[in-house]
């Protein structure tokens, strides 16, 4: 190949890229790319046009892509489940975030907390909707009865009166009387009342129902205790533990006997107590 002195000038003026480097950059929101067609594909935010829309609801897209994930939702499929409750997500890389995001709420992890009464949550977005009740703004009133809610969700509920139609009936326990929000969770507290616990422990042999459960057991025997109490500086393996611990410091004790009026701040104290009444 012969290759003349025009070309070879012509290669030496292109700019000369390092693999990987992003040399192709947003104008609106300075995001940077490797290749241009990423760069224009990724433009398409911008310009406000979806030319792809499904077919089943009518949401539209910017990219093919994107639509083909959507789509996902309806097939419902979910091959993305938490090991620790069985909850499943739908197959799409959002999803797959969705649970990551959803096993926070196993790790006792609470990093987001509210300034005003102390409260944490997982989750950024739940401190966020937390939050709306202290501003006492209620945006959401009902067309029907003019009644108002800090958030949708609690109008969607209360909207369910006027309907006749009673929130979650497939959700209800019938062996306890207890209600659920998710068939889902339904099912897996029936294992409760089955007594089956397929999960054991391999270091004492105790049995659970759920796998999460037997997880957060095993924490135990790890000797790790990660959260410790501010006042007096006893620590915990489970985040639950330190706020049960911490009802001692308060003073509040919520648990009363019957029998003798007798307070207590947690209720195995007041079991124990009770005890004593059973003494013949």
């Amino acid at each position: 190949v012969v290759v003349t002195h025009h070309q070879h000038f012509q290669e030496a003026d292109k700019p000369h890229r390092r693999k990987g480097e992003k040399a192709y950059s947003c104008d609106l929101c300075g995001k940077s790319f490797t290749q241009a067609g990423a760069l224009k594909t990724h433009q398409l935010i911008h310009s406000g046009v979806k030319p792809y829309s499904c077919d089943l609801c009518g949401k539209s897209f910017a990219w093919a892509g994107n639509l083909k994930k959507h789509q996902l939702i309806h097939s419902g499929v979910k091959s993305y489940s938490c090991d620790l409750c069985g909850k499943s997500f739908t197959l799409s890389f959002t999803q797959a975030g969705a649970l990551k995001t959803h096993q926070l709420i196993h790790s006792g992890v609470k990093a987001y907390s509210c300034d005003l009464c102390g409260k944490s949550f997982a989750h950024a977005q739940s401190l966020k909707r937390h939050q709306l009740i202290h501003s006492g703004f209620k945006t959401y009133s009902c067309d029907l009865c003019g009644k108002s809610f800090t958030l949708a969700g609690g109008l969607k509920t209360h909207q369910l009166i006027h309907s006749g139609v009673k929130p979650y009936m497939c959700d209800f326990c019938d062996l306890c009387g207890k209600w659920f929000t998710q068939a889902e969770n339904l099912k897996t507290h029936k294992l409760i009342h089955s007594g089956f616990k397929p999960y054991s422990c391999d270091l004492c042999g105790k049995s659970f129902t759920q796998a999460g459960t037997l997880k957060r057991h095993q924490l135990i025997h790890s000797g790790f205790k990660a959260y410790s109490c501010d006042l007096c500086g006893k620590s915990f393996t489970l985040a639950e533990d330190l706020k049960k611990h911490q009802l001692i410091h308060s003073g509040f004790k919520a648990y009363s006997c019957d029998l003798c009026g007798k307070t207590f701040a947690r209720a195995g104290a007041l079991k124990k107590h009770q005890l004593i009444h059973s003494v013949v």
